[in-house]
């Protein structure tokens, strides 16, 4: 078996703003420090255009460094009422400072820490979604989060 493997690409397939209530500090648990930020809307743009459906979350654990693990799960509808399930599961981490800074609610430059995601989407209108992968590139606001999802080619 001779020959070269394919290279991935990266092809910018999704923007998602992804808006959040205030998080829920569950405190210490036995997964580690556990907060809940609830969504509450936004929009999806792209390969799948809707709006981001209330009802999601993204369930965290705070390591002691201050790290991030995320693990997101909403839904979206177009407008022609096809379902989108979206799920990130990532990490966020960076400078003591500039977390610090985030958690304040702060704008920060998105060039000054890592948060990064693979998205797995569902949708029985566009099952070719879940049939790629994807990574994104984030951004936190006070109460919201961009991104843009590439599908890996």
């Amino acid at each position: 078996m001779t020959g070269m493997l394919p290279l991935p690409a990266l092809v910018p397939s999704l923007h998602v703003r992804v808006e959040l209530a205030d998080l829920e500090d569950h405190g210490r648990t036995s997964a580690g420090h556990r907060r809940v930020v609830p969504i509450v809307g936004g929009s999806v743009t792209g390969d799948f255009s809707g709006t981001i459906l209330p009802g999601g979350a993204d369930w965290q654990v705070v390591r002691d460094d201050g790290t991030i693990e995320i693990d997101s799960r909403y839904s979206a509808r177009s407008d022609d009422g096809a379902f989108l399930y979206i799920r990130a599961i990532g990490l966020r981490t960076g400078p003591h400072e500039v977390l610090a800074a985030l958690g304040r609610g702060e704008e920060v430059d998105p060039l000054s820490y890592y948060f990064r995601t693979t998205v797995w989407l569902e949708s029985s209108a566009h099952p070719d979604l879940a049939n790629r992968l994807f990574v994104a590139a984030c951004a936190r606001h006070r109460n919201q989060v961009v991104y843009t999802a590439y599908r890996v080619t």
